[in-house]
């Protein structure tokens, strides 16, 4: 969302400060990420140092927990830094994901000024060397990139998941799958509690 400015021509001064006469009137749309960051419900993390290939894959993924009493909103994801290889990116809605979970210490809110600290609810969980794909849920879509590419999507809040949800990126090499690559997974995303 960017930011709209109207120009009143019948604009007049009214102080000494103000001595143009076509003073600009402005309506600031605030986009919905900064407001979730002002109310302390916006969070980023990332899952670095991801391995995968020699026919493996690796993934990562935000989690709400059944017990959460939160809505998840995914605002921003990213993936890559893969430098040896070309990668595909699969994401899952709401799959049982395989492998050995591991949780990512690289989580905070964005919002570094109110204190307390805001603690998310939502897990930010990735697994590495994972033989086989994600089981039940559903493969939402897909995106391929070359080696040294990361690709970047602005999803607005628009995918949303309940408690028990979650949205996962797998990152694999199907182009040359006995090769080791390495990648990073990152996140933004708000949280809304559950009235």
């Amino acid at each position: 969302m960017k930011n709209s400015i109207y120009y009143n021509q019948n604009s007049r001064p009214t102080s000494a400060f103000n001595i143009n006469p076509n003073m600009l009137n402005y309506n600031v749309g605030v986009p919905i990420s900064l407001a979730k960051s002002l109310e302390g419900k916006y969070f980023v993390g990332i899952a670095s140092n991801m391995k995968f290939g020699e026919a493996t894959n690796a993934w990562a993924r935000l989690y709400n927990p059944p017990d959460s009493n939160v809505n998840l909103y995914v605002n921003v994801w990213t993936a890559g830094n893969v430098t040896l290889t070309p990668f595909r990116i699969q994401i899952w809605f709401n799959s049982d994901a395989n492998g050995i979970i591991e949780e990512s210490n690289n989580v905070t809110p964005s919002n570094t000024v109110i204190k307390p600290l805001p603690v998310p609810k939502i897990k930010l969980q990735y697994a590495n060397g994972v033989k086989g794909f994600p089981e039940n849920g559903i493969y939402a879509f897909g995106r391929n990139g070359i080696a040294n590419e990361t690709i970047v999507s602005e999803e607005e809040g628009k995918f949303i998941f309940p408690p028990g949800g979650s949205f996962l990126v797998q990152l694999s090499n199907p182009a040359t799958p006995t090769q080791a690559a390495f990648g990073r997974v990152a996140f933004g995303w708000w949280e809304e509690p559950i009235i």
